[in-house]
């Protein structure tokens, strides 16, 4: 790889180039940890502990009841629906083992997202938490599926604590609406694996094992095949990315607040420890925000991972600032921009840096990261990975020149071979340049930067306005909470910009926020609509849907 000009900010110690492909798939991927860390605790959810030995157990017992008792084959489609539990990474490297390919579904998805992702992947078995059960009736009224398991949030906790959690979820908090599916339990499938023999299977680098599907933020989802090899891959870099805040003591514990079915968690949490040794905990309901920080208090911990909006929400959840950051060597945030003021803001507090990196489904997804030392750059997405390209591209495929604008194009082992089942014409450009969509730029010392979402991107008068400077911009006002920018019809600019306000302080008026815009902004970046609400709709990994809205707006201008 020849030399670029990111090389000079690589933290210290951390190689441009690595060799990628240590083991030939996956299931020696994890065998290996097995047998490197049987008895360092792997995961560990609501106060219980699983070790690497008794998860290559329960795994192996899983993956030997999909293969013998249901009979599936390799490269069959199973999909996982739940949020973050212990039964999640007993059933991806179970389901792996056996030679299946992953389809990691959101827990929140109506009945119709469902569906489609269902139909498209033509998934064979699905494992889901019966609290979303009642969604799944509906499904397979249209799309039957061949294997149902449901498993109950308290199955792995243990006796008398998972039948208490059992009865408390279902009984007391009414939260598993009734359903009606056939299916096994997962208590029933993990018995019957127990008195099974699991197969070998022979898988390599090419073979597909997850099917991660995009978010549908910007539209509709489509399965990133992600192969055997991808995964191994980003897994060998982010280690090497990492490796100088990881002692190899076993010391090391990640905050597992993102949901493991969101790549972000399933590759940089969920992988990364398999090669580290580090223990993960796994945060079921992170958007109970009081509950997130009262669990925090019971661990030192030296990684934190997640979404700009969960920072800012630990930020201003009471007894946060009164954590112990002793261990802190700092925060990763992806899935969207992390604004200044966040980043600023828990500097102050936690004392170390909240840094952001960049990436997507169909990139495993890390392409670019920040330095967690002192090299790091506020406002920049970092610099990409080892064996990673990135560049700045034209709409004509000419790669542009340092400081101009354009959309960021990736390259690397990590990146996905093409979308499940669909016509791939303009998703990479020429010499396999990975189109991500996203606009942005370079800097003469090799970090990029994103300018915004080629969607999202709002014309006014003929100008060019990103909402992320704008968001940017509002999240700053020390009364804005939260904030989102889209574009809106008008008749004389063709596009005019609103923003959508979640207030910290009630005080703040639509005159007082209109009056810092115009200081902060040309004329033509100035909202003209500003609309407060309680809450902006998000995804279950806690991005803004933009798209949401500009739907609302859509309908409201239909109907009116």
């Amino acid at each position: 790889m020849k030399e670029f000009p990111w090389f000079k900010n690589y933290p210290e110690g951390v190689a441009h180039e690595i060799n990628l492909y240590d083991y030939p798939s996956l299931q020696d991927f994890f065998d290996a940890g097995f047998s490197k860390y049987p008895d360092r605790v792997a995961y560990e959810n609501m106060g219980v502990p699983m070790t690497y030995r008794e998860l290559d157990e329960r795994s192996s017992h899983f993956a030997a009841y999909l293969q013998q008792d249901l009979n599936l084959k390799k490269g069959d489609r199973i999909a996982i629906q739940m949020p973050n539990m212990l039964q999640f990474p007993v059933i991806l490297i179970g389901a792996l083992r056996a030679g299946l390919i992953v389809v990691n579904t959101n827990p929140l998805y109506t009945p119709r997202e469902m569906e489609h992702q269902f139909k498209d992947a033509e998934i064979s078995a699905i494992v889901i938490v019966s609290n979303f059960a009642f969604h799944l009736e509906k499904v397979i009224a249209n799309y039957p599926i061949k294997h149902v398991i449901v498993t109950q949030l308290g199955d792995m906790l243990g006796g008398l604590k998972g039948a208490l959690v059992n009865f408390v979820v279902k009984n007391i908090k009414k939260m598993v609406p009734a359903y009606n599916v056939p299916h096994t339990t997962f208590k029933e499938a993990m018995k019957r694996g127990a008195a099974l023999k699991l197969q070998p299977v022979k898988c390599d680098v090419n073979d597909v094992a997850v099917l991660q599907y995009t978010g549908g933020t910007t539209g509709i989802a489509k399965g990133a095949q992600l192969s055997h090899g991808n995964l191994i891959a980003h897994n060998s870099m982010i280690t090497e990315w990492f490796k100088p805040y990881m002692n190899g003591k076993g010391e090391n514990l990640i905050i597992t607040g993102i949901p493991m079915y969101h790549i972000f968690a399933l590759s940089v949490n969920g992988l990364l420890m398999f090669s580290t040794g580090v223990k993960n905990v796994l945060i079921t309901n992170p958007r109970d925000m009081k509950g997130f920080i009262k669990e925090l208090k019971k661990y030192k911990f030296t990684i934190l991972t997640g979404v700009n909006t969960l920072f800012n929400g630990m930020l201003n959840t009471e007894g946060f600032k009164d954590l112990d950051f002793s261990t802190l060597h700092g925060a990763v945030g992806g899935g969207m921009a992390v604004q200044d003021v966040v980043a600023k803001k828990w500097k102050e507090v936690t004392g170390t840096a909240l840094v952001e990196g960049y990436g997507l489904s169909e990139t495993s997804p890390v392409l670019c990261c920040n330095p967690l030392d002192g090299k790091h750059k506020l406002g920049t997405i970092g610099l990409p990975m080892p064996n990673t390209e990135v560049a700045i591209f034209d709409e004509q495929g000419n790669q542009l020149p340092q400081g101009e604008v354009g959309e960021i194009c990736g390259r690397g082992p990590q990146v996905m071979s093409g979308y499940w089942r669909k016509d791939n014409d303009g998703v990479f450009f020429p010499g396999g340049w990975f189109r991500t969509g996203d606009i942005g730029t370079m800097d003469t010392e090799g970090f990029f930067k994103i300018v915004d979402r080629k969607k999202d991107m709002i014309k006014v008068s003929g100008f060019n306005v990103f909402p992320n400077e704008i968001e940017n911009v509002v999240a700053a006002h020390p009364k804005v909470l939260e904030v989102a920018a889209i574009g809106v019809p008008d008749a004389k600019s063709g596009e005019v910009i609103k923003i959508f306000v979640v207030k910290r302080d009630q005080s703040l008026t639509e005159d007082e926020l209109r009056k810092y815009c115009h200081e902060n902004l040309t004329n033509y970046k100035v909202p003209k609509h500003i609309e407060f609400r309680k809450e902006l709709p998000k995804t279950n990994v806690g991005k803004i849907l933009r798209r949401a809205l500009k739907e609302e707006e859509a309908a409201a201008a239909a109907a009116a």
